[in-house]
């Protein structure tokens, strides 16, 4: 079995955690703290599930966690629009961010039409 460091989606995940960690650090704003709160919260639900999918090697299980982390991924893409429409986030580090999110999304899409499981795991 291959790590979940191979896969595309858990890079992508990996990527925006540290981008959204990042930039919310630096544009740290008192009425923010909330937002950029659950924002974090859903960027490191994306990577966390991806890889705890990846780790219970059934197809069933695996499937559920990344959809889990589709819904998650979608949350901070929500998130960083409306950090962006309220002026707390720079319009640069939100496009990087969202774009990341964007590829991470379409790495999961993949992951879900072919589970990233061991041959013979259920």
């Amino acid at each position: 079995m291959n790590s979940y460091r191979t896969l595309e989606a858990w890079k992508g995940a990996h990527r925006v955690a540290r981008l959204a960690h990042e930039t919310t650090d630096r544009a740290y704003h008192p009425r923010a703290r909330n937002l950029f709160d659950q924002l974090r919260r859903a960027a490191i639900s994306v990577e966390a599930n991806i890889v705890e999918g990846y780790a219970l090697n059934t197809i069933a299980l695996c499937r559920r966690h990344l959809r889990i982390a589709f819904g998650s991924a979608a949350e901070a893409e929500c998130l960083l629009r409306l950090a962006s429409e309220l002026g707390y986030l720079p319009e640069e580090a939100v496009r990087d961010i969202t774009l990341g999110v964007a590829t991470t999304m379409r790495a999961l899409r993949g992951l879900l039409r072919h589970p990233p499981v061991t041959k013979g795991a259920s």
